[in-house]
């Protein structure tokens, strides 16, 4: 049976995730604050956290922090207000793997829930090329899985310059659905597509989960390329 911890203040929420881990078959231990939270973490090291961001005391970004310091590989998943995109951002650049918004969604935690264990699989599997480059036709796609962070720079831009290379003036950057992206990603990505923009290439996005794709509106992305749900819809597009 897989852990989960929940941490949040306000009992009906610890409640409502009570009844719908438990249904999923998570062992779900929860606690109403982030020292709480802490103490659990230690004594029963989940792979997974859910911790709400707005807390008396310690808040959700010590909690992450903490959390991170003790076990890098734990998935932490954020709640935050609705439209706290701010806080959002500033968590994934913390290594949050995820955020949901309050009140909180049935489908949003599935999908949230869904990727982190997917990404807790991926990390055993870490041999693998976090960024690669493949063509279909005369479109070159760029696979991006993983993480998308300040780490990622130099392979990023190493492949985008191979991309660009090809010189057929159609580059896909296809997202893993778990891939998660901070603050820095979303810069490092901002400043290929205006170099993209300059050279009169076509640049198109896809497979990013709701989240991702509701954040790249708001930072701005889509007056560079266009997004797209799936690579197939993404390469038609083209033509």
């Amino acid at each position: 049976m897989d852990k989960i911890l929940i941490i949040d203040d306000e009992k009906p929420t610890l409640a409502m995730f009570r009844l719908f881990l438990g249904a999923y078959g998570y062992e779900v231990f929860t606690a109403e604050n982030g020292e709480e939270g802490l103490e659990v973490f230690e004594r029963e090291r989940p792979p997974i956290v859910v911790t709400d961001i707005k807390m008396p005391g310690m808040d959700g970004f010590e909690v992450l922090r903490r959390i991170k310091e003790i076990e890098p590989s734990t998935e932490v998943i954020i709640i935050t207000g609705h439209g706290d995109m701010d806080l959002a951002v500033k968590a994934l650049d913390f290594n949050a793997t995820d955020f949901i918004n309050k009140p909180i969604q049935r489908s949003s935690l599935d999908a949230a829930l869904k990727r982190a264990k997917e990404r807790l699989k991926l990390t055993k599997r870490r041999a693998e090329n976090a960024i690669s480059l493949r063509n279909a036709d005369d479109i070159v796609i760029i696979d991006i899985k993983g993480d998308m962070t300040s780490h990622s720079e130099d392979s990023l831009f190493d492949v985008y310059k191979k991309a660009s290379a090809e010189g057929t003036g159609k580059i896909l950057m296809h997202f893993d659905e778990h891939a998660s992206i901070n603050g820095a990603g979303i810069a490092i990505l901002i400043q290929l597509l205006s170099e993209s923009r300059k050279k009169n290439q076509v640049v198109a996005i896809s497979g990013l989960s709701e989240n991702f794709k509701k954040m790249f509106h708001m930072v701005g992305i889509t007056k560079f390329a266009a997004i797209y749900d799936h690579e197939a819809e993404a390469i038609a597009s083209f033509q």
